[in-house]
């Protein structure tokens, strides 16, 4: 009878706990409880360049070895710096891209060279003034290991970084190392390639927005397409991923930056940083940043949200201004990139002659589609303009595929 009682109060203890669950997320649901039914693999499967050590660690026997790493670097849950030292390798120096070694600066933030407090190992800073390692810097270096997880889109500047890299070895002649992980936006290719002359940091490449690739396929397309300085060649290893195709939804096990805290931040982050060309808030200083747009100047008063100072966003823009817009929750977005959501905000603007800063043509690669949306295109025109370039760029693509493709 006593086990009977305990079983029926255990009942109503669990429908208490469900029932204000569920009130909690009455209105706009949550994206954590979101995150079991989106078509997301869990990654059982999979296993990273990183992870394959008997595969590389031979290649690094007695060499002085330079990292360029940042918080994705892991092996599980121990970072590729620590696991290779217990190992072993004859670490020298370590390389950060934008966000730090850490990875918790704001984006576009000075990083400053310094000294790993756990290690000891001199970190140099591969963002700001000096974007490409320095040849007194490698000149005491034999291999250099890229492992930086990417998120799949030609503005995320860590592949920018990688192309630096690979030039400053091809200058030394020393050998690159890539251990190769999942891209989570690597099921499609998406978006205006970027004309010859709008090339930047955001924008190192001809490549379209979502270019479909591991950074292990795009280091093979730098090489192979002669990008880099004077038509180099760098001596390039790739550590390929196990269990990995162009199909495969990969969710991330460390947030790439501080302001693609989940999942739905990573999916969205290819149609949403165009608005950083714009007035537009992608809710950097919020809890649900590039989960939410909004600005003063929105028509529509459905939603709202105020950016404030935070660790990561420290300066966000309209700082303490109401800014009136909408959520993206997995229920409401296409899935893959739009320029539907940019052609709405520019419509309902009150400010229009404001709306977009210079960065904008930057971000697209191209002037044509801020002509475009402010001429009234539609999507469908906008997405006919750019059709034959990115043709040209699928067909160039499968040349330098590691994996099996989404098509």
């Amino acid at each position: 009878m006593q086990h009977l009682l305990l079983l029926f109060f255990s009942a109503l203890l669990g429908l208490k706990q469900c029932t204000e669950s569920t009130g909690e997320s009455r209105g706009q649901t949550s994206f954590e409880s979101q995150t079991t039914a989106e078509p997301v693999n869990k990654n059982a499967e999979i296993i990273t360049g990183a992870q394959q050590t008997t595969r590389y660690l031979p290649l690094l026997k007695d060499k002085r070895v330079a990292l360029v790493v940042n918080q994705t670097s892991v092996i599980g849950k121990k970072h590729l710096v620590d696991s290779l030292l217990a190992l072993g390798v004859n670490i020298k120096l370590i390389y950060a891209p934008e966000h730090g070694f850490r990875g918790e600066a704001d984006a576009g933030a000075h990083i400053s060279n310094a000294k790993d407090a756990q290690t000891g190992l001199p970190i140099f800073s591969l963002y700001g003034k000096n974007k490409k390692p320095a040849a007194e810097q490698l000149k005491d270096i034999d291999a250099v290991i890229f492992d930086i997880q990417d998120v799949g889109t030609r503005f995320y500047t860590y592949i920018s970084t990688m192309h630096y890299v690979m030039e400053a070895c091809a200058e030394n002649n020393k050998q690159l190392l890539v251990l190769d992980r999942p891209n989570p936006n690597g099921y499609y290719v998406d978006g205006p390639v970027r004309d010859a002359e709008h090339q930047s940091f955001v924008g190192m490449h001809p490549i379209p927005i979502v270019h479909g690739l591991t950074v292990g396929e795009l280091a093979q397309m730098i090489n192979g397409e002669k990008w880099l300085r004077e038509q180099l060649t760098c001596n390039l290893k790739i550590i390929p991923v196990q269990h990995y195709t162009h199909k495969s939804r990969y969710s991330l096990p460390v947030k790439p930056s501080p302001n693609l805290p989940n999942d739905l931040a990573v999916q969205l982050y290819p149609s949403i940083c165009l608005f950083e060309g714009t007035n537009v808030s992608v809710g950097r200083g919020t809890e649900m940043p590039f989960q939410v747009l909004g600005s003063p100047f929105y028509t529509k008063k459905n939603y709202s949200f105020t950016p404030k100072s935070k660790p990561g966003a420290t300066n966000p823009p309209h700082l303490n201004q109401v800014c009136f817009g909408y959520k993206l929750t997995p229920a409401n977005v296409q899935g893959k990139f739009t320029v539907q959501y940019i052609l709405d905000f520019y419509r309902n603007s009150t400010d229009k002659d404001k709306f977009f800063t210079n960065l904008f043509t930057t971000l697209a690669g191209t002037p044509a589609l801020k002509e475009q949306i402010i001429a009234g295109k539609s999507e469908e025109q906008i997405r006919a303009s750019w059709a034959p370039a990115l043709q040209a760029y699928k067909k160039m693509r499968k040349q330098y595929l590691l994996y099996p493709d989404f098509e």
